[in-house]
């Protein structure tokens, strides 16, 4: 792949060769994504329209976009707005839902604020998102299934920051681990929020019986993830290509295992569609897990061979004073039930994910901040 356009028609292509029967369940229905403007917004969005493309016209797959636009409508959304079987429509997910949405069969619920930069600077609408806005479509999924039109499938964006920092002995992480997380640290509207929406989702499905079920990702990154984010990779890139030397902001101890996200919508619309009601599920990779400051070589080590770059990986303290309080050590999932309940394989490694997504970015160097 030579540039940026080619990174995301691979992606789509490689999104939908292994969505067949997700999408043929979804063909000729509704779905409703909220925040699909976002980063993970612009790969579950476009694999949609990219599905419909080539698609028989019955088999099509009706898509409604909500999102406040905060920044604006990006380009590559308003680029799929004479797309004939997409909707686009302005509202803040906190406000009343509008009365003119029309019935789905399928919700995701993707809005929020998810940079640990930018959801510190918004806490409380980062929380509202998390449980004021969730409460109102269960609701409206509750009034549904009494008049007799159950939404089929329900699925609930929270986490991987929802287990904190994990002891040792529950690295790789499952579902059933509880979590060692702060309920009044710098992070904790985030943490707490997606937390107490889980059991929003699990109390719902269980109360009224509704088709819900819970993604917990896991460091999810590529095409789509703003330049600007204030997120690890992002900021790599915006030195790369701003031609200075790759800034550490930690001593590069913290380890993470990264899932690109390609791999990760895979899982995403598994979840929705194959996902068991009231079950959370890990998506992401368990492997390699890395330190940040390997993640930073293989950056740069990528750089300079695809673009010539000549910068190193230095340290420098962040302009956040509590940048790194409560920062997990280590964060790697396990998702043996995953595997067992979605069919989830994810199957791009780092190395790859990591060259697609600077050739991404190479083609994305400019952003507004939040």
């Amino acid at each position: 792949m030579k540039d940026a356009n080619a990174v995301i028609r691979s992606d789509l292509d490689f999104i939908c060769e292994n969505l067949p029967r997700e999408f043929e369940l979804l063909g000729g229905k509704k779905l409703l994504i909220t925040g699909g403007a976002g980063f993970l917004g612009y790969y579950l969005v476009q694999a949609v329209v990219h599905w419909n493309e080539n698609s028989d016209p019955p088999k099509a797959i009706t898509l409604t976009v909500l999102d406040n636009y905060f920044r604006g409508v990006p380009e590559w959304l308003e680029a799929l707005r004479s797309h004939e079987h997409l909707e686009l429509m302005r509202h803040n997910i906190i406000d009343p839902l509008p009365k003119d949405l029309v019935s789905h069969h399928s919700i995701i619920h993707a809005a929020g604020i998810a940079s640990p930069i930018y959801y510190r600077k918004h806490p409380i609408e980062t929380m509202d998102a998390n449980v004021v806005g969730l409460r109102q479509l269960l609701d409206r999924c509750v009034s549904r299934m009494q008049a007799g039109n159950p939404v089929e499938s329900f699925l609930y964006y929270s986490t991987s920051e929802i287990y904190g920092d994990p002891t040792p002995e529950n690295i790789p992480t499952p579902e059933t681990y509880r979590g060692n997380v702060s309920c009044t640290g710098p992070r904790a509207c985030y943490d707490e929020s997606k937390r107490f929406g889980e059991t929003l989702c699990v109390n719902f499905a269980q109360v009224h019986g509704l088709q819900i079920s819970v993604a917990r990702p896991f460091n999810n990154y590529g095409p789509g993830l703003k330049i600007t984010d204030g997120r690890v990779l992002p900021d790599f890139a915006r030195d790369v290509f701003a031609n200075r030397d790759v800034v550490m902001k930690s001593d590069g101890s913290p380890t993470r295992t990264f899932c690109y996200v390609a791999d990760a919508v895979i899982g995403y619309y598994k979840a929705l569609l194959r996902g068991r009601a009231g079950e959370a599920y890990n998506i992401g990779v368990e492997s390699p897990e890395i330190s940040m400051l390997d993640l930073a070589h293989r950056v740069v080590a990528i750089a300079k061979d695809r673009f010539g770059y000549s910068g190193k990986v230095v340290s420098r303290a962040s302009a956040h004073a509590d940048y790194l309080i409560d920062n997990p050590n280590r964060r790697c999932p396990n998702i043996d039930k995953a595997r067992a309940d979605l069919g989830y394989d994810p199957r791009i490694g780092i190395d790859e994910g990591l060259e697609r997504s600077l050739l991404w970015y190479s083609g994305h160097r400019q952003a507004e901040e939040l």
